[in-house]
């Protein structure tokens, strides 16, 4: 005689011989701090009654390849808890635990309904009507970036987006770590046009704003999904060919109380001279030259070095621990950008290093992930230059220079009304000094004329959208 099927909105911890037919909603590895994995995932039965199950790690090795997302299925048996995870993504006050006695048989079923999203309202959110303990699921189209924050000592990459629903209501959606970089390298892709819509699962809420998880989240960006297509088509005709805008509001305290504005602090004491001029000079000068990016000067070390996972120092061997000067005990050492690139202003040329972080905000995406990005792709050989390193290419900029002695410092401008960038640091050499290094921090635009002579500039791209300073609001940090 076979066994009835049980209701997942009647499982109590009276028994474990459980009997349910359902979905397998939604499946996600987690990792402790000491580095111990485990699954999670949900169910759901064929009246959408929905419930979380563990996977302990001592059964991960059955389990693992087994569970698929989607797949619907027969599971027995499973000891029932309260649902004491920190954070919950449905209502059930129990939880399942996988026994070793726990079975699972892959059958199709037809009357459980298709996988789905069970969207959070922005208006409720905006309102605070959401479970401190409750993780959910987010859909909205990105109207504006408002903070970008690169991955540098001592600071996580976080990509702060603003998101509209359709009635108009926005809510703050800040992407950490990896949900961050494949925001950016979707964005600063010049294939992707017209307008963004981001579906977030299990997004922590809170304060009016959400954010991914550290384990659990996905990130879908205009993906083929039902939901997506069905978001996008309900936007009207115009925002639907508008790319998100990139705003630099959140950077207004970068140059924090200096009694200079922005503008009068990049011309103070300067003078202009052409890049011909800067260098012959020879003697300590306070200046400011325009240049323009040409073209990527290849060296026998490619376009990127392995260095601290702290700092930005060379590692001595990228196939070994150490411990860094820093103080940093490095297990793996990781790729960090150094690229040399020819500017030239006239028929004068200087040779500048852009070094990791400068790379990191202008391109959005570190080297870590652009080089397992390629490692990925079946690109292993480090003398190959991704096509996203281009956008440091063609730019015009203004550089406040500094000479002194073979050092100088320098500011890097891109030409964007009213934008503020993050503190930069490049190296630059003319052709016949090799040795000379230029410290550059880009500042708000800056028209400069010598002479009559006219300056444009022109924008650096991702550049803009990183600072110093995280915003003032409050941004929620993924718990693990």
């Amino acid at each position: 005689m076979s066994r009835k099927v049980d209701s997942v909105k009647d499982i109590n911890d009276s028994k474990e011989t459980l009997r349910l037919a359902v979905r397998i909603m939604d499946v996600w590895s987690v990792v402790n701090n000491k580095g111990i994995e485990h699954l999670e995932m949900i169910v759901m039965d064929s009246l959408g009654h929905r419930i979380q199950v563990l996977i302990r790690h001592d059964h991960l090795l059955k389990w693992k390849e087994v569970i698929k997302e989607n797949m619907t299925c027969i599971i027995n048996n499973g000891s029932v808890y309260n649902n004491d995870f920190q954070w919950k993504v449905c209502d059930h006050s129990k939880k399942i635990v996988f026994l070793g006695g726990t079975t699972m048989k892959a059958i199709e079923l037809q009357n459980i309904p298709p996988k789905g999203y069970f969207f959070k309202d922005f208006g409720e959110i905006l309102q605070g009507k959401c479970k401190i303990d409750r993780l959910e699921d987010i859909i909205g189209a990105a109207s504006e970036i408002n903070h970008i924050q690169s991955n540098t000592p001592g600071k996580k990459v976080v990509v702060s987006v603003v998101l509209k629903d359709l009635k108009g209501n926005c809510i703050n959606c800040n992407l950490w770590e990896i949900y961050g970089s494949n925001f950016l390298a979707y964005y600063n892709d010049p294939k992707n046009n017209g307008a963004i819509v981001i579906l977030l699962t299990h997004a922590m809420v809170k304060d009016g704003q959400v954010s991914n998880a550290w384990s659990g989240s996905k990130l879908l960006i205009n993906e083929d999904i039902p939901e997506i297509q069905d978001f996008m088509s309900k936007l009207p005709t115009n925002e639907q060919k508008e790319k998100p805008t990139q705003s630099a509001k959140s950077l207004s305290n970068w140059f924090g109380g200096s009694q200079y504005s922005p503008v009068e602090r990049f011309v103070h004491n300067a003078k202009y001279m052409s890049l011909s001029q800067f260098c012959k000079i020879k003697h300590e000068t306070l200046c400011v030259t325009v240049a323009t990016t040409l073209k990527f000067v290849v060296s026998k070390y490619g376009w990127f070095y392995y260095g601290c996972t702290r700092c930005s120092s060379k590692a001595p061997n990228p196939e070994k621990a150490y411990e860094c000067s820093c103080g940093q005990k490095v297990e793996q050492p990781i790729p960090r950008y150094k690229i040399e690139i020819y500017v030239s202003n006239g028929e004068s040329k200087y040779r500048f290093v852009f070094w990791d972080s400068e790379c990191a905000a202008i391109l959005g995406m570190t080297a870590e992930f652009m080089h397992n990005s390629m490692v990925e792709n079946g690109e292993d050989d480090p003398m190959v230059y991704p096509d996203e390193l281009e956008m440091l290419l063609n730019k015009k900029m203004a550089f406040r220079v500094k000479n002194q002695s073979k050092t100088e410092y320098a500011k890097l401008v891109p030409n964007k009304e009213n934008l503020e960038t993050s503190a930069q640091t490049l190296s630059a050499s003319g052709e016949n000094d090799p040795e000379s290094i230029i410290l550059m921090t880009p500042a708000k635009d800056v028209v400069i004329a010598d002479k009559g002579e006219e300056v444009d500039f022109e924008a650096s791209g991702a550049t803009q959208l990183s600072g110093t300073k995280p915003s003032k609001k409050l941004k929620i940090e993924p718990s693990s």
